[in-house]
């Protein structure tokens, strides 16, 4: 009987109906407020606890692998650091405030856990940080006016940029000789990639006009794979890829176009279910029970009023903005689900991390992720890279309003 469910698990007809359940039933679902990338990594628990090698399928694995990179690939795409430059100064002091809160944080999961201060500083940034792709992704449908939406995509960059920074130093950070080859080859990787779309564009483009998308995957891809094989993990492969091609608009204008984001968010939107159900599948079975749950319920208690409340201050204190305004503002700011997922593997697969820390983890992230749709809207928050959009999108990301009325692209001190 094994044998059989193998063989039928490689099936092209069974991957057809996994897309097709993927992709369909989380819609359907959201009736309830569920968001479909929870869905999708429930749905994962039960098919691996149902059938034997689902974790282990290779296409699997591919999927989920493009899934990530293409959805850090749009975050990449999405930075517009002048935008941030212009809002350095409350983006600076945010950005300090979130540093204090890892550094206490780590600080106690060095006390309470027992943690070296690698995987201290790794649970931290799993607790804290914003999932910004999915953030991204969800602000048009959270019903944020066009300040309150700049201020959390403002918030949620400049907080990512800063979690990958430590992410990539803490992973490498084993011995000198290590991150001195790790730190250098990425280097030379941010060096390397204007020249690699600069030569693609010159000797590829003039001959295949509309193959941007496919060179920008490609390379996206590819990177994701070299940063994994530095040990850093794909998304930041796939992030630098997509900055880099969002700093080369000005001379290559078609790579980094609103056509092109519009097709890498169509890409991810059907990729994208695939990691979380692989990220499911791959949940082991000492975190299905009821102390994880509680643990998870806890630290939900704990991190997500604190988290809120920061925001919120900063909100009412430097920018006299409304209570509703900051609220919503800050209970925008709170999935952290990617971000989790992300780090809770590599602190299971690089530190052992326990079932225990690892479901609680996994229950925070549920926890957070489907806090909007029960407090800023009155359904679920839709997760669609493709942004339910009929035409390309405009670009939009980390841009203040400048509409004349106050919200210039001056940031947030014009809030």
């Amino acid at each position: 009987m094994p044998s059989i469910i193998a063989d039928v698990i490689n099936s092209e007809f069974v991957y057809l109906l996994l897309a097709l359940g993927l992709l369909v039933a989380p819609k359907a679902l959201q009736r309830f407020r569920i968001p479909a990338p929870i869905t999708c990594f429930v749905f994962g628990i039960v098919v691996a606890r149902t059938i034997d090698g689902v974790p282990d399928d290779v296409t699997l694995k591919l999927l989920s692998t493009l899934g990530i990179s293409s959805l850090f690939l749009f975050a990449g795409l999405e930075v517009d650091i002048t935008a941030l430059n212009r809002d350095r100064r409350p983006l600076i002091g945010h950005l300090l405030i979130q540093a204090a809160l890892l550094a206490g944080v780590a600080y106690a999961g060095m006390h309470l856990f027992g943690f070296g201060w690698q995987p201290a500083t790794l649970l931290a940034l799993a607790l804290l940080t914003p999932s910004t792709g999915f953030i991204l992704d969800t602000l048009s449908r959270l019903g944020l006016d066009e300040r309150e939406q700049f201020s959390v995509k403002s918030k949620a960059i400049s907080g990512e940029l800063l979690a990958l920074i430590l992410m990539f130093l803490v992973l490498q950070s084993t011995s000198l000789e290590a991150f001195a080859i790790t730190t250098s080859a990425f280097a030379l990787l941010i060096l390397v990639l204007p020249f690699v779309f600069i030569m693609l564009g010159r000797s590829v483009l003039p001959h295949a006009p509309g193959s941007e998308f496919s060179l920008l995957v490609m390379v996206g891809l590819i990177a994701a794979f070299v940063t994994k094989q530095l040990g850093v993990y794909y998304l930041v492969g796939a992030f630098t890829v997509g900055f880099v091609a969002n700093r080369l608009h000005l001379r290559m204008p078609t790579l980094a176009s609103d056509t092109n984001l519009h097709a890498i968010r169509l890409f991810a939107s059907f990729f994208v279910p695939f990691y979380f159900f692989s990220r499911g599948a791959h949940v082991p079975a000492g975190a299905l029970s009821w102390q994880p749950l509680l643990l998870g319920v806890i630290l939900s208690a704990i991190f997500v009023p604190v988290r809120i409340a920061i925001v919120w201050l900063q909100r009412r204190i430097l920018f006299a903005d409304s209570h509703a305004t900051s609220l919503r503002v800050s209970v925008t700011l709170m999935p952290t689900l990617i971000f989790t997922l992300v780090l809770a593997t590599i602190l299971r697969e690089r530190y052992a991390l326990s079932d225990l820390l690892f479901g609680a983890l996994l229950v925070y992230a549920m926890l957070t992720t489907m806090l909007p749709s029960f407090v800023s809207v009155k359904r679920a928050i839709e997760f669609d890279p493709a942004g339910g959009l009929v035409g390309p999108p405009r670009r939009s990301s980390a841009q203040a309003p400048a509409d004349g009325t106050g919200t210039s692209a001056g940031g947030e001190r014009d809030q």
